[in-house]
């Protein structure tokens, strides 16, 4: 099933959800959209319902125009689909934002796994990757080719490898991704989309009230303060898991799709269990 649905204001958000049984969500990092999860979403089986969403900026949802709240937008994905209590699975600020709607609205929220996330309010340390600083000045030039390559390299490639250093099925994962990021780039919804409503206080500080099962996942060759959000996390809150994808960056479910779905079937499967 392929629909659009209403949010408050009226713009339209592009859903995409099959199968039937326990509902998982899938909710996108920032620099793609939700076909990102295509075949991470088939390789879980149909045992389950899983859907899907393009945040609002991004694939086949209308543009931004103006500041957006992401938890308030995932909460809307959820209420229209009829999902909750949902297993969120998100990745990047898609990650963040199933992390500040489990701690606003825990009835609504199954499990977390959260890829690469960082919680909300956490304060990256050192000096930015120097391509973030290319592309912000490629985009303000209007240079949007080399803006998304450059996000590609940032949010892709990582901190240690080239577009010449990946394999042929890696390849094609970053061609899909230049292809989302395209639309991203072209819409402007990095300047456009500014965060709305930040919750107060940030996730950073209550990480230790969550009760839920938590998996959080880390690519090994992510940028290091990625990695060092995810292990505040892990450790922070109680009972969480923690999983390293080697050979992987930002993006694991993209770049070994089915690796990655092996270990949130194994994460779904022991919350059944228990």
């Amino acid at each position: 099933m392929e629909k659009f649905i209403e949010i408050e204001g009226g713009a339209r958000i592009f859903v995409e959800a099959s199968g039937e049984g326990e509902a998982v969500l899938y909710c996108h990092a920032d620099f793609l959209d939700g076909r990102m999860w295509d075949t991470a979403r088939a390789s879980l089986g149909c045992d389950r319902r899983t859907a899907s969403y393009d945040k609002l900026g991004y694939g086949r949802s209308d543009p931004a125009t103006g500041p957006i709240c992401r938890r308030r937008e995932l909460e809307a994905v959820l209420r229209n689909l009829d999902l909750a209590p949902a297993h969120l699975v998100g990745c990047s600020n898609g990650g963040q934002a199933a992390l500040d709607l489990a701690l606003e609205r825990p009835e609504l929220v199954r499990s977390l796994t959260l890829v690469n996330s960082s919680p909300s309010g956490f304060a990256p340390e050192g000096s930015p990757p120097t391509e973030l600083l290319e592309m912000i000045e490629a985009s303000q030039k209007g240079d949007l080719e080399v803006a998304s390559e450059l996000q590609l390299r940032i949010w892709f490639d990582g901190p240690s490898r080239r577009p010449e250093d990946l394999s042929s099925a890696r390849l094609l994962a970053r061609s899909k991704a230049r292809v989302m990021n395209k639309i991203f780039v072209e819409r402007g919804t990095f300047w456009t989309a500014q965060p709305a409503e930040p919750l107060d206080p940030p996730a950073v500080a209550r990480l230790g009230e969550i009760r839920l099962p938590i998996l959080v996942v880390s690519g090994a060759l992510d940028y290091a303060e990625n990695c060092r959000a995810s292990r505040i996390m892990a450790e922070g809150i109680p009972g969480a898991r923690m999983v390293e994808m080697a050979g992987c960056a930002h993006v694991p479910p993209l770049e070994a799709p089915e690796e990655f779905t092996a270990v949130l079937r194994g994460f779904l499967e022991s919350i059944a269990a228990a």
